[in-house]
């Protein structure tokens, strides 16, 4: 297949971008990575009146350490994110699931602001978003404003996002947690994935002081899980606290059935994978504790 016929433009800053997507009204696309919009211009999903190449413009790739928070720029490729010494220090979680995504040539092109506003509900970086509450600056013709994680993600493949607004960069808190882990199953590797949870927790020797819970794979959009992380503090920590935490993470979701895979076995995943994140964070914690 080939794309339908559309126009084109490399600006070289931001406000110029803006202005193109202005001047379209509404039938622009953006283009970072490539990789989720191309080849919906191939099948003719996506029929833009423009495409507005982002690749020209200067300061947008960055991964920066703001003391509580890193900054990272919308254009930053996936493989960057993978490699980077300081997401691995800082972000460890986003560290760990950057080796999920996709393949190797995806990666290298793939970008973190891409990723967030395609939206996919079983994409790792909308998923870590949610996970660390990652506010995402955007900009359009009214200027900039900032965007909880939350609100950003409105459906799958559905973003709060106006027509003629562009992500320039997120930031993610770094997290006070000593226990970690990132487990998702996808038919190959690489894959989108049929389940994931990515978690964190803090703890003493004898109980649970907080917790951070996501999942991706079983709903429309990724899920932070704030009951969960509640009801999981709440319990004992002991042998069986895997097992009932399990239970609590299946209770909060609904996964649909779809042709990869029907929402009981989704479901059924995400049991057995909350199982072996939980131990590996409270073996994290326990020798950090």
């Amino acid at each position: 297949m080939k794309p339908a016929k559309f126009d084109y433009i490399a600006p070289s800053t931001v406000d110029l971008a803006i202005e193109a997507l202005v001047a379209s009204n509404g039938e622009g696309k953006v283009l970072a990575g490539g990789q989720s919009l191309l080849p919906l211009l191939n099948f003719r999903m996506a029929r833009p009146s423009i495409l507005v190449d982002l690749n020209r413009i200067e300061g947008l790739s960055y991964i920066e350490d703001r003391e509580d928070r890193i900054a990272i720029g919308a254009l930053t490729r996936h493989r960057d994110l993978e490699h980077s010494p300081l997401v691995a220090a800082r972000l460890p979680v986003m560290s760990a699931a950057m080796r999920h995504v996709a393949h190797l040539a995806i990666r290298n092109r793939g970008t973190i602001g891409g990723s967030l506003s395609h939206a996919d509900p079983a994409a790792e970086l909308p998923m870590l978003a949610m996970f660390y509450d990652a506010s995402i600056a955007v900009r359009g013709p009214k200027g900039l404003r900032t965007i909880a994680a939350e609100d950003f993600f409105v459906d799958a493949l559905t973003n709060c996002l106006e027509p003629d607004e562009i992500v320039v960069e997120v930031e993610f808190p770094v997290l006070d947690h000593d226990g970690w882990a990132f487990e998702e199953v996808a038919r190959r590797f690489g894959d989108f994935a049929l389940a994931s949870i990515a978690l964190s927790v803090r703890r003493t020797e004898t109980k649970l002081e907080g917790a951070r819970i996501a999942v991706m794979g079983v709903a429309d959009t990724p899920l932070r899980l704030r009951e969960a992380e509640q009801e999981l503090v709440a319990l004992p920590l002991d042998a069986q606290l895997p097992e009932r935490f399990s239970e609590i993470v299946a209770s909060k979701v609904s996964p649909n059935d779809d042709l990869h895979a029907s929402g009981e076995y989704r479901t059924h995943l995400l049991k057995q994978l909350s199982k072996r994140a939980l131990r590996t964070a409270l073996e994290a914690g326990e020798r950090t504790a």
